[in-house]
């Protein structure tokens, strides 16, 4: 047991009441172990939350019980208080996700967004917490098809491309409990949100000159909208972008729910929202999803 560590690392400090709308039931344990002479700990971290009843919540919610183990954490990281602020940010998440689920009642969740939003990564984080499948549809179209996207678009051209896309987002509207990365695009054509609006649908709003420079670091060679333009990566991608979001970001605005990344990072104290986790954008992804849910749940019940 390392104790410096154990003490930085307080369960009565991650389970702040002021974030998780649950408490705890006294079923909880932390514990730190670390081999002799080394330097990286493993962490164990078990904690049960009973929900805390409200007026607004009608439907039976169940006790959480959230377990988590890291490994190879270096000691420097607890007692510097940043894997504080993770398991902090993974507890609020998974008691989040437990709140949504009864409103959810199975429905599928559509990410949409420009690429490079990170729809995959913050989707897989959220079918994880919700008990749900993750789909790509754009690796579905690839699977059918039998080419990568790249290749579609060359050899094709982009309304097959987008042809196969609707079929695709046809077949996943008659599913439940996914988590769905759509393609950039899949919003131009309103057939596909008339799919979508089976689910629910939310969109990662992230800056273009994020997004541009995400795109330049891994390259163009997966994105044919933007491979071919001249210029350097990232002024091609952020040129190509600019067009895409004056033509799309209409399609966008009709998604359930909004997540926007500058107001998560103005909301933490960032100035960068390249800093921002994977799991804080997910958790913000649930809480938009909540409020769009009960103000559903309230207008049907004022009916």
């Amino acid at each position: 047991m390392d104790v410096k560590a154990a003490k930085a690392l307080q369960l009565s400090a991650l389970l702040q009441p002021e974030k998780i709308r649950s408490k705890p039931s006294g079923a909880s344990s932390l514990s730190i172990s670390r081999e002799p002479h080394k330097k990286f700990l493993r962490v164990s971290v078990s904690v049960k939350l009973q929900p805390v009843r409200t007026s607004t919540i009608r439907r039976r919610v169940a006790p959480l019980e959230v377990t988590r183990s890291y490994e190879n954490i270096p000691a420097s990281t607890l007692e510097s208080g940043t894997c504080h602020a993770l398991l902090d940010e993974e507890l609020i998440l998974k008691s989040r996700s437990q709140e949504i689920d009864p409103y959810l009642n199975g429905r599928c969740i559509y990410l949409v967004g420009m690429m490079g939003s990170g729809k995959t990564t913050v989707g897989k984080i959220m079918a994880q917490v919700l008990g749900y499948s993750f789909c790509d549809s754009d690796a579905l179209v690839e699977e059918e098809v039998g080419n990568s996207v790249a290749d579609i678009f060359k050899h094709y051209g982009e309304a097959f491309f987008r042809d196969k896309e609707t079929e695709v987002l046809h077949k996943l509207s008659l599913m439940r409990r996914f988590v769905i990365s759509t393609g950039g695009g899949a919003v131009i054509r309103p057939i596909n949100w008339k799919h979508m609006h089976k689910g629910v649908s939310v969109w990662l709003d992230v800056p273009l000159e994020a997004l541009a420079q995400r795109i330049a670091a891994v390259g163009t060679n997966s994105r044919p909208l933007l491979h071919y333009e001249a210029g350097d990566a990232y002024t091609r991608a952020l040129l190509k972008l600019s067009a895409l979001f004056e033509e799309r970001g209409d399609s966008y605005a009709n998604a359930n729910a909004r997540v926007s990344l500058e107001k998560i990072a103005a909301k933490l104290g960032q100035r960068d929202v390249s800093k921002l986790s994977p799991t804080a954008i997910a958790l913000e992804a649930l809480e938009q999803i909540e409020v769009f849910l009960k103000e559903e749940d309230n207008n049907y019940a004022e009916r």
